[in-house]
């Protein structure tokens, strides 16, 4: 596997930056994400690379890549890949699955917002319900596209702000500590218009497309609440701050499966994403 040159491109952060973004790994290595991924949401990433139709000999970046289910499957079919991720406990998991399969492809403890790659490096710029969670959207975009090469391609999914798992991060919001200065909202990713604006006139091409994830792991919004309070790091970060207050506690509890009851539809659960695919120019 060839290596991808570094860059004299410098990004500066703050003592209190660095801060969120240590605090944000630890919640994402908090409870247990990969279950998450495999019991849930572990389609998406194929669906994205699907999507952007991965080509073998393509060089690829799979952007807050979480455990690879983007990266892996784009390994699969022949690219050289570099998985990215905040959080390193993610990556470990998703580099122990490629070795089990005899998958070769590089895994980085990476700022998604400071990548450290030249200019240009990648035919393929991806980023699978990740992304979106870095805190400072235009930083983020910025990176995706100066890293992606003139005709290359970018692939985003994420959530949307009226589909289920934006409205769990509304649920929580309320019990949330307020975010720090200048953070955007991780479902505004899938707004349309927004991922048009951060993008702007870089990039050709832009596709957006609408789809929906069929959940069917709960029978009840309490055992959507239940499995999220044991495993999905934002959720238990939620409730480790309330911890302690029986009252917010109980009333959360109850706006958590109130919120999952409301999106069942025939014992199915639709969990609304947003694809954007574009061209850099």
């Amino acid at each position: 596997m060839s290596s991808f040159s570094s860059t004299t491109h410098a990004v500066t952060a703050t003592d209190e930056d660095r801060a969120l973004k240590a605090k944000h790994a630890a919640m994402w290595a908090s409870g247990s994400y990969p279950t998450v991924v495999d019991e849930v949401v572990h389609s998406l990433g194929r669906i994205l690379v699907e999507t952007v139709d991965v080509q073998a000999g393509q060089r690829v970046l799979d952007v807050a890549a979480g455990t690879g289910t983007s990266a892996i499957p784009s390994a699969r079919r022949g690219a050289e890949v570099v998985a990215t991720d905040l959080t390193p406990e993610l990556l470990e998991v998703g580099r122990e699955r490629a070795r089990a399969e005899g998958i070769e492809l590089a895994w980085q403890t990476v700022d998604a917002e400071a990548l450290p790659f030249a200019d240009a490096s990648f035919d393929v710029v991806m980023s699978s319900i990740g992304v979106m969670f870095a805190p400072h959207h235009e930083l983020a975009a910025d990176e995706l596209v100066r890293v992606c090469r003139p005709g290359g391609t970018m692939g985003v999914l994420s959530w949307t702000p009226d589909g289920f798992i934006g409205q769990l991060f509304a649920t929580m919001k309320p019990y949330a500590p307020a975010p720090p200065p200048g953070a955007s909202p991780a479902p505004l990713w899938g707004s349309v218009e927004h991922v048009r604006k951060l993008f702007g006139d870089r990039v050709d091409e832009f596709v957006a497309r609408q789809q929906a994830l069929q959940v069917d792991r709960f029978g009840t919004g309490a055992e959507f609440r239940d499995f999220f309070k044991a495993h999905y790091g934002p959720t238990i970060a939620v409730y480790r701050f309330i911890a302690g207050d029986e009252d917010k506690v109980a009333a959360l509890d109850a706006d958590m499966a109130a919120l999952g009851d409301r999106f069942f539809q025939d014992g199915v659960m639709p969990w609304e994403y947003l694809i954007v695919t574009a061209k850099r120019r």
